[in-house]
């Protein structure tokens, strides 16, 4: 029986074989994420690296970003050669070697090893995210049909998975990171990986089809020696790429760093363009890829104000936030959570009301939920520009966080569901998950952008919380303005 047609009153059996492979992925890349910043910045003598707050934050911006650019490569590769399964497994095996990798960073014996051995788990974490994140974000659109209303649903449903692993992350990783030791927040991070990995294989039969290598759905009933290999190759290739960026990089000239650094952003989008244009055919399909590539540009917009989540207002709740409760000093990276818990809780609300809304013709379109994202972003910034000011005189208190993040939940409950269901209701069939890829790659600009925005703007004398909260104003009236060009140019989907 195909698997839309197992339960045709609800979602998909397989619709939560990935929601519990996503949320163990989300609170391995969480609580990595929780910590990192806080573990660079952090003296020598407590076991960071003792970074200024710009180059923290510049290492921050460069991973969160190729974090999300490398999904490019791993949706092509899915579509053209590994299918979605096989890229996911792959993805996972070399997130955990990451996680573990900076783990050993935080107990190495001399600073050049620890260093080593933190670009080297960063480095493959990076690629580890290309072949992981936009393949199990297509295997959910996979389960259902074109036009099939529950779609928006589901993918609401996905977001809660992602989000019920980022709230745990910070608790878990964090505490044992800021207060027992940096290593074993890391550890946990690697372990909760492996813990995906094996619910996502022990599970698989639940997906049926969906998820295999072009032209071998015979392969539903397992994995065959063939298909290990092919994992093997790309988990070994990896390792050794990851360890010859390391060895090698850092002793080349930094002139030919940078020549080599756009030869192959170059290289990569001829590829992308290539990739696009030879699976796009007709003026429908074209019109919907260009809706997809606008949109992106707003997506961009919003991820580098949301993303300070991780930088700046990580560090504002470490240095500028009482954190005092009774005689307990609540760690830093608890903050993390509140965006993850809200999520979880006001999703299910989202899911029904897109639903109810749809039955009765008053579902907003796609453009405008964006739109009324990035004011709910700009609010909260406004509100974070007057929390910088009241913390001159002293710790605020941590309210002000927990109003900031909970504007930005109901920001992103209204993009980033819709944004990955658009994704699979928009691309052409041939080329999902490269699509996939580019919308992740919108959201690595927006990471790396979160991270250099702060001494970009100091630089113009500006002030980054209220330049984002008037940037997110601005772009909601001009995606307002633009939306019934790009509502004609989606051909009938909504």
């Amino acid at each position: 029986m195909p698997v839309d047609e197992q339960i045709q009153k609800g979602h998909p059996k397989g619709l939560y074989v990935l929601f519990f492979t996503e949320m163990w992925e989300r609170f391995s890349y969480y609580g990595m994420r929780a910590l990192l910043v806080l573990y660079l910045t952090a003296e020598l003598f407590n076991g960071g690296f003792g970074l200024l707050r710009e180059n923290a934050l510049g290492i921050y911006a460069i991973f969160t970003g190729l974090v999300y650019l490398t999904p490019i490569v791993g949706g092509i590769l899915a579509d053209k050669i590994l299918g979605q399964r096989k890229a996911i497994f792959i993805g996972a095996i070399t997130m955990a070697m990451g996680q573990f990798s900076l783990a050993a960073s935080v107990i190495a014996d001399s600073p050049d090893m620890r260093m080593n051995l933190l670009y080297y788990g960063l480095a493959i974490l990076i690629i580890g995210n290309g072949f992981f994140k936009p393949n199990i974000s297509t295997m959910v659109g996979g389960l259902y049909k074109d036009g099939d209303p529950r779609k928006d649903s589901a993918f609401t449903i996905f977001y809660m998975g992602i989000n019920l692993g980022a709230f745990f992350s910070p608790l878990v990783c964090g505490t044992l990171g800021e207060v027992y030791g940096w290593e074993y927040g890391f550890g946990t991070a690697g372990l909760g990986m492996l813990l995906g990995m094996f619910w996502f294989v022990a599970q698989g039969k639940a997906l049926g089809e969906v998820g295999y290598a072009p032209k071998n759905t015979d392969e539903v009933k397992g994995y065959s020696t063939k298909d290990w290999m092919d994992i093997l190759y790309y988990v070994v290739g990896s390792a050794v790429l990851c360890f010859l960026f390391v060895y090698l990089w850092f002793g080349i000239d930094e002139t030919i760093q940078q020549v080599i650094i756009y030869s192959l952003l170059a290289i990569g989008l001829a590829g992308l363009i290539y990739v696009i244009v030879s699976g796009t055919n007709g003026p429908t399909e074209w019109s919907r890829v260009g809706v997809i590539l606008v949109l992106a540009l707003f997506h961009v917009v919003f991820w580098s104000g949301f993303e300070q989540a991780g930088g700046t207002f990580n560090l504002f709740a470490a240095e500028n936030t009482d954190r005092i409760l009774f005689d307990w000093e609540i760690p830093a990276t608890y903050f993390q959570s509140i965006n993850a818990i809200a999520i979880f809780a006001i999703a299910p609300i989202f899911s029904l009301l897109w639903v109810s809304l749809d039955k009765i013709g008053k579902n907003p379109r796609t453009t405008v939920k964006f739109a009324i994202a990035l004011i709910l972003l700009s609010l909260g910034f406004f509100v974070m520009a007057e929390a910088k000011n009241s913390a001159t005189d002293g710790l605020v208190s941590p309210l002000w966080l927990v109003g900031v993040y909970l504007l930005h939940t109901l920001g992103e409950l209204a993009i980033s569901p819709i944004g990955l269901s658009m994704i699979t209701k928009l691309s052409p069939t041939k080329i999902v998950s490269a699509m996939m890829g580019v919308w992740m790659g919108s959201i690595a600009l927006g990471n790396f952008l979160a991270g250099i925005m702060e001494s970009v703007l100091e630089s113009f004398g500006m002030e980054l919380f209220s330049f984002i909260a008037l940037e997110g104003l601005v772009a909601a009236g001009l995606l307002l303005l633009l939306s019934p060009f790009l509502n004609k140019m989606m051909k009938g989907i909504h």
